[in-house]
């Protein structure tokens, strides 16, 4: 190689860089795809069509006056190459035409000086200014010189030649391996294969989207190029999911300025907010549209996108090589948590079913719908609510033994169980990807200062040297300039989650006001001759406190929405005003803040149902109020079934219906408006480059995959948290992320413009967040069960008080007696009628009226008590103990895994320093040379009669010495 190892990489220096630190970048750790990545997917057909391939190079001359469209539809394919026909386009730069003088002046001499900087680099340029249009573009192609020098930099991990592959190894090492295994790995191997064969209808087809198989990969190094598998044409040896990460690479650290003292105007993003660029972006591989060329995308829609496919298993290598490992991790979590949620929507379902079954026997339902029982009720508000009969709740009883039953304590503690094994499960199958995808060694770069810090910080005369890039930067102190900036977005933060509590306030005073509106309603409905209305009456009267809970649910999911669209728009607005450096910090303190927000907004009225209604209620003649008015009560059928409506109407509906109109619907309607406001032609659209077209799309910001995290981990928590009154949760989720997955892939692969293929090793702080849920779930289902369920009541009075040990009687056992005569003035009922009705029941354990201490709490409400903080107690222990044990028997990196690296890098070492020692003798490195030193190499290690491996010294001279040299 022509280039000189210490040449100096153009960058932003500190007073102490000198020519010897350019090369110090601290360096993402990234990774390129083995070849077969780039060949396998641009080689896929349509349904077995004509293979082609996409880096062909094409008589661009002509090909740039054809209409777009058919260049789409072409064999060839989309055009993707500078006007030559040799230059690949990597990267995409755009700018608008529109403004003020001044201001284009400006922007024109930046851009000036950045694309100086950028060919001083070794970048191709080439312009695409059309007359008349607003925008124009800027192609950017980056030589396979440029491209293995920051690829060393960069320690980007490539495909060394055949013989050196994993697979040949793995031969080598079979070689060694006996018939006999332990018992356990012969036990696991069963169950996986059991496993493959049930999920094999699932299994996309491999003749069409062909696998892409793991190369042996080592880090990128000049020094070593003939250990690399280089084709003859070398600009095909980086794929293009690399090529643009390291143009990126590249456009970030260029200055567009040669003012000293503006040190930190630098970088596209910088560029792209003060608008001297409007976007940059690399371009999509082709059209996704049936009849266009076959195409990585046009793949990945069809086989993956495509709702014919949504019960297969996601192309994940495919998604990988096309949109980068950040957005391949989010769609492998997605689908891992699918797979999941298979296990516990059966389960749920079941115990739905069990519940359905045992209603109708339940003994119970049978007594709150036997009218010879005659329970007369309290009146449910003061005043001109009516006495009742217990009966009229029948079918709210029957409904509440649906979910509230033994069952549903089975299935709280199947949940906690199954959101430990998801979490250590998927830290196993992350790190499996982590080694598939050379993410094992990933290191984060040093993220340069963000465009907007430096933009707000523009008239800041403090500089301070950051300790890690030697730059000087705007430097903010802390107690003076942050410090209050800080308090007031907090104090900011505490309203706006006081007014998620204050509209739960508001559905409150809603269910109290409705429910008393309906019972006088129905009480003062006139004598008439309709039969319908009097049927109407009778079943607004009868399902009244059903009516109730669905419209304030519904009318609580708009307030969830509304609230949402103002949390979304402040928390962006504070978190600006924090100013804080880098993007990690910025990502970090937004998750805090919308998740902080959303999960008071959607869970406080959840919360609220769960563990404070019908808690302190008094008892007639002597109800607590709040705000002059009386509390809201439990139903008959107790809280646990309003609670599970709400549960219904919030996650599905805000999910299933408003997720996806939001997602879908709105961006169809706007697209279409935008077709009726501002009409094209036909030669207009076929006029369009590629990469016209693509700017036309949605910009792929930041943020697209934070709220498609942030939707996932509040169904989560819906899940966990409150799983014990929704048994029928998880398949509502099951279906939910079926249609979701789709509709996200179709979102990346049709409506966004292609994302930098961004490197990260694992989702991030979600996992955290993920891991707190899971934990607080089970303190929360244990207080469910032990309060708002009558689980423990049940219970108490089977064992205690049941001279059967039966639940005969036990709705009379928790029906209190109230005497009507100790009404006060105030409250006493005043219909017409109300007089005859010389007591009522309620539903507290209290003594009667006749008692020593009428109306004190009754010696089985102690026992309940007792019982349900017991229970609590034990449930909380038991099963955090339980699930630290799993996590700690369940090891996070597979036994199998660890081997497997060890043994690559170990292999690769030696690999490498054999053949240097050869160079450094002068002997030429062949293909027979590191064939045998390989087969040297495999020779160290044999295999026990137990399935592990052993590492052996070298062969001696004598078979004696060779079996007493097992180290």
């Amino acid at each position: 190689m022509a280039e000189d190892k210490g040449e100096k990489i153009p960058m932003l220096e500190s007073k102490e860089s000198d020519a010897n630190d350019s090369l110090n970048v601290t360096a993402d750790t990234a990774e390129d795809s083995p070849l077969t990545s780039n060949e396998v997917m641009q080689s896929q057909t349509n349904g077995g069509g004509k293979q082609v391939s996409a880096d062909t190079p094409k008589n661009v001359e002509e090909e740039e006056e054809e209409d777009a469209d058919v260049q789409d539809k072409r064999p060839s394919g989309r055009n993707m190459f500078f006007k030559d026909g040799k230059k690949r386009i990597d990267y995409i730069l755009a700018w608008s035409t529109e403004g003020k003088p001044e201001k284009l002046a400006h922007s024109q001499e930046a851009r000036a000086v950045f694309e100086e900087n950028l060919e001083q680099e070794g970048l191709k340029l080439e312009k695409d200014e059309k007359e008349g249009e607003e925008v124009h573009f800027l192609k950017v192609h980056a030589p396979y010189e440029v491209l293995t020098r920051y690829a060393e930099i960069l320690k980007v991990r490539m495909p060394v030649k055949k013989s050196l592959d994993l697979d040949k190894i793995q031969q080598k090492y079979a070689k060694l391996e006996t018939p006999i295994k332990a018992v356990s790995t012969r036990l696991w191997d069963t169950m996986t294969n059991i496993t493959k064969k049930v999920f094999t209808p699932f299994q996309l087809d491999e003749e069409v989207v062909k696998p892409i198989k793991r190369r042996f990969n080592v880090a990128y190094s000049r020094d070593k190029e003939y250990l690399f598998d280089i084709p003859d044409d070398r600009e095909k040896y980086f794929d293009h999911a690399t090529r643009s990460r390291i143009v990126n690479f590249i456009l970030r650290r260029k200055s567009f300025s040669k003012a000293k003292e503006k040190a930190y105007s630098f970088g596209i993003n910088k560029m792209i907010a003060d608008g001297h660029y409007t976007d940059a972006f690399p371009l999509h591989e082709g059209h996704w549209k049936p009849g266009s060329a076959d195409n990585d995308r046009k793949l990945l829609f069809d086989y993956w996108a495509n709702w014919r496919n949504c019960f297969k298993i996601q192309p994940l290598d495919h998604v990988r090589a096309y949109f980068g490992e950040k957005i391949a991790i989010y769609f492998a979590w997605l689908g891992f948590y699918m797979q999941m949620l298979i296990p516990a929507s059966i389960i749920g379902l079941i115990v739905f079913i069990y519940g359905c079954v045992i209603s109708g026997n339940s003994y119970p339902a049978n007594e709150v719908c036997d009218k010879s029982k005659n329970f007369t009720m309290c009146p449910l508000c003061d005043f001109q609510c009516p006495y009742w009969k217990l009966s009229a709740a029948c079918s709210h009883a029957r409904a509440s033994r649906i979910f509230d039953n033994n069952a549903t304590v089975f299935f709280a503690i199947f949940m906690s169980f199954w959101g430990t094994l998801f979490l250590e499960f998927w830290k196993r199958k992350e790190a499996a990807l982590q080694f598939k995808w050379d993410l094992t060694d990933f290191v984060t770069e040093e993220q340069p200062p963000r465009p907007e810090f430096l933009a707000k910080l523009e008239h800041i005369t403090t500089y301070k040297e950051h300790p890690i890039t030697g730059i000087k930067e705007p430097h903010l102190p802390f107690w003076r300039r942050r410090f209050p900036i800080y308090l007031m977005s907090w104090t900011a933060m505490l309203f706006l989650a006081f007014l998620a509590i204050v509209a739960v306030v508001g559905v409150i005073a809603y269910r109290i006001s409705t429910l008393a509106a309906l019972q006088v309603l129905t009480r003062n409905t006139p004598v008439t001759n309709s039969t319908f209305i009097a049927s109407t009456a009778e079943v607004i009267y009868q399902n009244a406190s059903l009516v109730t809970t669905v419209t304030a649910a519904c009318i609580n999911l708009l307030i969830i929405v509304i609230l949402n669209i103002i949390y979304n728009r402040l928390a962006f607005w504070l978190t600006d005003m924090e100013c804080l450096r880098t993007q990690k910090e910025y990502d970090d303190s937004i998750t805090l803040k919308l998740f902080s927000l959303q999960f008071v907004n959607y869970y406080s009225s959840i919360i609220y149902i769960a563990f404070f209604k019908g808690r302190m209620v008094g008892r007639p003649g002597k109800y607590a109020t709040l705000f002059g008015g009386r509390q809201e009560e439990c139903e008959a059928g107790g809280c646990l079934i309003e609670l599970c409506i709400q549960l219904a109407i919030i996650m599905t509906g805000k999910q299933l219906i408003v997720n996806n109109i939001v997602e879908i619907l709105i961006p169809k309607i706007i697209k279409w408006i935008k077709r009726k406001i501002w009409p094209e032609t036909k030669e207009q659209k076929m006029s369009r480059s590629p990469w016209e077209k693509d700017y036309r799309l949605q910009p792929a910001e930041t943020t697209s995959l934070f709220y498609e995290y942030l939707e996932m981990i509040l169904q989560f928590g819906f899940l966990t948290l409150f799983v014990a009154a929704f048994p029928l949760g998880p398949l509502f989720a099951l279906i939910n992320n079926i249609l979701e997955i789709r509709f996200d892939a179709v979102k990346f692969t049709t409506q966004l413009r292609r994302p930098m293929a961004e490197r990260v090793p694992d989702i991030g702080v979600w996992y955290s967040v993920l891991y707190g849920i899971s934990r607080i779930a089970i303190i929360s289902n244990a207080f469910i069960i032990a309060l708002t369920s009558d689980f423990i009541p049940r219970l108490v009075y089977t064992m205690a008080y049941s001279p059967d040990g039966t639940l005969k009687g036990y709705v009379n056992q928790t029906l209190a007696v109230f005497n009507t005569s100790d009404f006060d003035e105030a409250h006493r009922p005043v219909f017409e009628g109300s007089d005859i009705v010389e007591s009522c029941r309620y539903r507290d354990f209290r003594n009667p009226p006749d008692s020593d201490d009428p109306y004190e709490y009754s010696q089985m409400y102690w026992h309940v008590l007792a019982a349900r903080f017991a229970f609590v107690v034990v449930f909380e222990n038991v099963i955090v103990v339980i699930t630290g044990l799993i996590a700690w028997l369940i090891p996070d990196v597979p036994a199998k895994l660890k081997l497997h690296i060890r043994r690559e890098a170990y292999m690769s070492n030696e690999i490498i320093i054999k053949t240097e020692l050869l160079r450094a003798k002068g002997e030429t490195v062949g293909e027979e040379d590191i064939e045998k030193i390989i087969e040297d190499e495999s020779q160290r290690y044999k295999t026990n009669d137990f399935g592990s491996m052993e590492l052996v010294h070298r062969k001696s001279a004598s078979p004696e010495a060779a079996e007493n040299n097992v180290v």
